[in-house]
């Protein structure tokens, strides 16, 4: 693959909503895209009850929503509609198997790491949300999701895979401004004016300005992590459709790896990028510039410093990462 090429990498086949509607469901009126009904609407549509705040589901998604930023809903939902899915399949197995595929630990042993979001912080926080999801949507063929363990797994499958879908406007116009060929005075300015916007905008919206809901993403997900990727994902027709664009020469046999870090994060230390990937991801980053940078102190910089402890203050409260 050819740096600057993409590919087609695949659809989510679980995504919380799109732009593109193409039926509407006769017992609650709404409009969903793709083969929404064939999947997974029917086993979760209200009906009438789409307003009554003591429906199992209007309870599972309003305490979720009481421990997380926007998109509220997104990753309980996604975790609904993998139930959902199982429920309508006519041949259960095959579905079950797809999602065996994903990465579901909750901890790992070896390095003795375990997911940030299933801590002693968040006990109270997952009983109820087991108790309302066992309530909303218990199954007999998905019991093992059920128990106390098997929703932890849950949890942490769509809180490791799951994939922000960023069809944003204000994104399409940003990668615009980047092509266009400017003398260095003006790009100068528009950068910063881009700069200032992103600022002014996430102090409202948060960590999800590109992020319209996530997503589970089979062959996406199975690409490793490295802190100098070779391939980025991204949604260029503004659909749920992912593409894995090259950024470098990727040679026939070379791993493909994309970045589980922003822009901001892989620019950090060495330390503080192998705490945000053990606390999410439950691994110790051995790619080339962690191997290049471990004579590196386990220092942060002040100004991480100032933003990890602002959000580890959120995390005691607020399940701000899933």
């Amino acid at each position: 693959m050819r740096g600057g090429s993409a590919e087609t990498l695949d659809s989510a086949f679980l995504t919380p909503s799109s732009a593109a509607f193409d039926q509407s469901c006769t017992n609650c009126k709404r409009f969903f895209y793709y083969s929404a009904a064939d999947q997974y609407h029917r086993a979760l549509c209200l009906g009438p009850s789409q307003e009554d705040p003591d429906h199992p589901i209007n309870k599972l998604q309003d305490a979720w929503r009481n421990m997380h930023y926007p998109p509220e809903t997104s990753s309980i939902m996604l975790m609904a509609k993998m139930v959902a899915m199982v429920k309508q399949a006519k041949d259960k197995t095959h579905w079950q198997k797809l999602f065996s595929h994903f990465c579901s630990r909750t901890a790992n042993e070896e390095e003795e790491i375990a997911h940030k979001l299933l801590g002693e912080q968040f006990r109270g926080q997952l009983a109820l949300l087991h108790s309302l999801f066992t309530a909303a949507l218990y199954d007999d063929h998905l019991s093992r999701w059920f128990v106390p363990e098997g929703f932890r797994s849950l949890f942490a499958l769509v809180g490791t895979n799951g994939q922000g879908i960023g069809t944003s406007s204000l994104s399409q116009w940003v990668h615009a401004c980047d092509a266009l060929e400017l003398p260095a005075q003006q790009r100068e300015q528009l950068d910063s004016f881009i700069d200032q916007l992103y600022k002014d905008i996430e102090k409202e919206t948060g960590d999800f300005l590109n992020c319209e809901g996530s997503g589970l993403f089979l062959l996406q997900s199975s690409c490793n992590h490295s802190c100098i990727p070779n391939a980025e994902a991204s949604f260029p027709n503004n659909n749920f459709l992912l593409h894995l664009s090259a950024l470098s020469d990727i040679n026939p046999g070379e791993e493909i790896c994309i970045s589980y870090l922003d822009c901001c994060q892989r620019d950090r230390s060495r330390h503080s990028r192998h705490k945000i990937l053990r606390a999410n991801y439950l691994f110790v980053c051995s790619c080339p510039k962690c191997i290049s940078q471990v004579d590196e102190l386990d220092v942060t910089s002040e100004e991480e410093e100032e933003e990890e402890g602002e959000a580890e203050g959120e995390t005691e409260d607020e399940m701000t990462d899933v």
